[in-house]
């Protein structure tokens, strides 16, 4: 089909990108060209196989190909977030689902680069995972960076606290060396969506009772429903933070944020505040603009939007 954004989502599927994958998949304004996997909130191996699970849930394994990355990040152990999204990742959901598709053998990495240089100016990249497989597609080619259409990070935080450390965002903080080389990559567009959008885009039990398709709402409900108790541990909101969601959601509409373009880095040398984020909001540092910053969100509006694509019945070849 015509018109569509074509897209690469970069993934650790826990039960937010899950979430991002289902958006992505029925919102039917996407070509999905693959979905790439990598090491985070759970194992590649787990990440992967998940992925295909959301597919074969959707009934769009056919259609959209996946793709084993980077199995730890560029220099340091992993750090898997099992508290948050349970043994498997996706909160027990799907337990019991037989999974027939198989990743294919290309490297992430390698698909990226083929798909991008292929289709220069063409191809949004949404990441929503530590981002190993972007830095090492540009360790391997460069000029990767002036050829993609956008580069969209769920990463960070500039004005709030961490999620994992008491200044890092998770997937900064998994691998930080990776987002410092992307950062630096100079990129002509990335969108850094972080905390302090994130935080404000919430799925209440509420929300979840107006999803209409049973197995979607079956599967919603059971795989947030831990996540939504240590949500209200940390947060005192019983609710599922849609981190990675909305990074889709602005690919699909970048009106559901307020962005400003600041010198953005990644702290990788500190005792403290490993994967902090470090915003240039005064040019102190008087280095070039290298990123859009989501500073407000319209989440009333993005909100919407989730309920009604997890609505939409998606037909057997992806579309609508």
């Amino acid at each position: 089909m015509t018109g569509r954004k074509k897209v690469i989502l970069d993934v650790d599927t826990g039960v937010d990108d899950a979430l991002a994958i289902m958006l992505a998949v029925t919102s039917g304004q996407l070509d999905i060209l693959g979905i790439t996997t990598v090491s985070g909130n759970v194992s590649l191996d787990q990440a992967t196989l998940n992925t295909c699970k959301i597919l074969q849930l959707l009934g769009v394994s056919g259609q959209i190909p996946v793709y084993r990355g980077a199995d730890k990040p560029l220099a340091r152990e992993a750090i898997f977030e099992y508290r948050v999204h349970g043994a498997d990742g996706i909160g027990g959901a799907l337990g019991d689902m037989p999974v027939t598709k198989q990743a294919e053998t290309e490297p992430a990495e390698d698909f990226i680069i083929r798909q991008v240089l292929a289709q220069p100016g063409e191809i949004t990249l949404i990441m929503t995972a530590p981002l190993t497989n972007l830095a090492r597609a540009l360790q391997k080619c460069p000029e990767l960076m002036q050829h993609a259409a956008e580069v969209i990070v769920m990463g960070g935080v500039v004005q709030g606290f961490g999620n994992i450390t008491p200044t890092a965002e998770y997937n900064m903080y998994v691998d930080p060396e990776a987002a410092k080389q992307v950062l630096a990559a100079g990129f002509p567009r990335l969108t850094l969506v972080g905390l302090d959008v994130t935080r404000r885009a919430l799925l209440s039990a509420e929300d979840i009772a107006k999803l209409r398709i049973p197995a979607i709402r079956d599967y919603v409900e059971q795989s947030t429903s831990g996540y939504r108790k240590r949500y209200y541990e940390r947060n005192g909101v019983q609710a599922c933070a849609l981190h990675d969601p909305l990074a889709v959601g602005v690919a699909l509409n970048r009106g559901f944020v307020t962005v400003h373009d600041y010198y953005v880095d990644v702290e990788t040398r500190s005792e403290l505040c490993d994967g902090q984020t470090v915003c240039d909001f005064q040019n102190r540092l008087g280095k070039p603009v290298n990123a859009a910053v989501c500073l407000e969100v319209d989440a009333a509006a993005f909100l919407e939007c989730f309920i009604d694509s997890l609505n939409q019945e998606p037909k057997k070849d992806g579309s609508h």
